[in-house]
This record gives C-alpha cells, sequence and structure tokens, in this order.
C-alpha cells in the first residue's frame, strides 16, 4: 500500500507540474508568439496590380501590452494597400493612446474599421470553461451602459481617413483599386443592422469588402447574397486554446468550427476569419493557436 501510495503521489506530482509547465508556456511564450499569415485570392480584372490587404482583430490590448504594440507597429513594413480592424481592439480604459500609437504610420494608409463588444464593455472574470456549452452574447444583458471609451477610439481612426463601418458603407482607393464596403456593428450584442445596408454591393467597384466583428451566419449570408467578394471578420481568437490534430474547441458564435480562423469559401465570397492578436486579461493564455493578423493579397483572376 505505501508503494501504490508513493506511486499515486509521484503521478499526481508529474501531472501538476506538466499542468503548470503547459499554463506557463500558454500564457508567456505562445501568447506573445506573434505570427502574420499570408494568403493570395484571385478576386481582381486581368491585368490588374495586386491589392494588399492587412487584417487585424482582437489586440484586446492594455497599455502594458509592449511587444505587441511594437509588433503591429512593424506590420507597415509590408507596406499594404488597405488596412481592415475588425474590432475588440481595447481591454482598458487607458487604452486607446496605446492602441493609435501601435498603428502608428498604418493609419497613414487607406483603412477600415467596426467595432466589438469589448470595445464598449471592459473585460470581467468569467469561468473560460464555460464556453464549452453557451457562448458570452447573455452576458451582455446584464451590463449596463458601455464603460470603454469607443467613441474616442473611433473618432481617433475617422480623423485618420479610417471608414467607419458600423452599420455603413462608404468606398476608398487603395493602391489603384476602386472598393466598396459595407460593415455592421457586432452582433454579439445585437448592434448589427444589416437592413441599413442592405442591397446590392457597388458593381462598378472594383472589389467589394464587406467588415463585421462577429461572423455570425445571419449576417454573412446576408454580405455573400448582396455580392460582396470578400468577407472580414474576428470575434474567435481561433478558439484560443485548441487540441492537437483537433484544432478549435469552440467559435464562441454561429460560425462552424472549421472556419474559425483562415480563409475559405462562402458560397460566392471567400470568407476570411482572424485568429486575432489578443486575449482578455482575464484568460492570457493561447495553446496551440497563436496570436496573429493576415497580410491577404488580391491578384488578377486567370
Amino acid at each position: 500500500m505505501k508503494h501504490l501510495g508513493r506511486t499515486i503521489g509521484r503521478a499526481a506530482a508529474v501531472t501538476a507540474a506538466v499542468g503548470v509547465a503547459g499554463l506557463g508556456y500558454a500564457s508567456l511564450i505562445e501568447r506573445n508568439w506573434f505570427r502574420l499569415r499570408h494568403y493570395e485570392i484571385p478576386l481582381l480584372e486581368e491585368g490588374a496590380r495586386r491589392l494588399r490587404v492587412l487584417h487585424l482583430s482582437d489586440a484586446h490590448l492594455t497599455p502594458g501590452r509592449r511587444m505587441l504594440m511594437d509588433w503591429v507597429r512593424g506590420l507597415d513594413d509590408y507596406r499594404p494597400d488597405l488596412v481592415v480592424n475588425t474590432g475588440d481592439s481595447l481591454a482598458h480604459p487607458d487604452a486607446v493612446g496605446p492602441f493609435i500609437d501601435a498603428l502608428g504610420p498604418l493609419l497613414d494608409r487607406p483603412g477600415a474599421f467596426v467595432f466589438g463588444s469589448n470595445d464598449l464593455y471592459s473585460p470581467t472574470f468569467k469561468n473560460p470553461a464555460r464556453y464549452l456549452w453557451r457562448d458570452s452574447k447573455t452576458d451582455y444583458g446584464e451590463r449596463a451602459e458601455p464603460d470603454l471609451p469607443w467613441q474616442e477610439l473611433g473618432a481617433a481612426m475617422s480623423a485618420s481617413g479610417w471608414l467607419d463601418l458600423n452599420n455603413g458603407t462608404g468606398r476608398l482607393k487603395a493602391g489603384e483599386a476602386d472598393i466598396a464596403f459595407g460593415g455592421v456593428h457586432d452582433s454579439h450584442i445585437g448592434l448589427d443592422r444589416y437592413d441599413a445596408i442592405a442591397g446590392p454591393a457597388a458593381p462598378d467597384a472594383d472589389v467589394r469588402v464587406g467588415v463585421l466583428h462577429s461572423p455570425e451566419p445571419a449576417n454573412l449570408d446576408r454580405f455573400e447574397s448582396d455580392g460582396y467578394d470578400l468577407l472580414l471578420a474576428g470575434h474567435t481568437h481561433g478558439g484560443q486554446i485548441c487540441m492537437p490534430f483537433y484544432g478549435t474547441l469552440v467559435t464562441n458564435c454561429g460560425i462552424d468550427r472549421t472556419r474559425a480562423w483562415g480563409l475559405n469559401r462562402y458560397g460566392r465570397s471567400w470568407l476570411h476569419v482572424s485568429g486575432g492578436l489578443g486575449t482578455s486579461p482575464y484568460a492570457p493564455v493561447r495553446f496551440c493557436c497563436r496570436p496573429e493578423a493576415s497580410l491577404i493579397d488580391l491578384v488578377a483572376r486567370g
């Protein structure tokens, strides 16, 4: 019996050590191990010049995240023609200035944005395990007025010429392309109003881009039906904690887990869901799901 007790004790100690090591890796290493994904989509007319789109999402920034801010600022070196931010940029009342500083020279490029729920509402502690059986959408019914400076954030990006696409449309020239945009506010907190932008996307544009924070199929279906070529979303964090050889466990929204991140077809459209740059400060871990931004090169068909 003593031998059995020692064996069980050693097994428990090894299990605990592995758990601590895994948590340390997920929090200290992978959470700060940023990667830039690169995709190419044949969307433009024959002979058209490449259009490079930088897709950012889900920074969930707190003022002290210097590594994240420096990495984002360095993305300007890739010379994107267009920058699209699909929301959840903030996680602290004092994060607007640091986030705008992180964008830095990217703000001098054509851009567009929508908000996510965490641009309006500060993060709160939750048991992360509950996302295995429910999403967080119902949590916001319990919240009062927004407590993060989302208006300041939006004004700073708009002042640089970026399009505010929260339930809005717009048009920009980026590179040599004329781009028509439509966007909706975050469906996760019930602020999306697709009816405000409904209708065929501009047929005379070189490319039509739909922008949304949460990739809810109800909105994706309408963007696709209205003729948007490229749909950009975030919110999922790619699952944030994924299983080797299985992938994403949950998406925290209506999209299926096989499209929780990356580039996929969505009917006649292309859908790119960003795995995101950050995490809630109350769940500062990533496992088998590195933080990311994406460069999407739109090139000529054929």
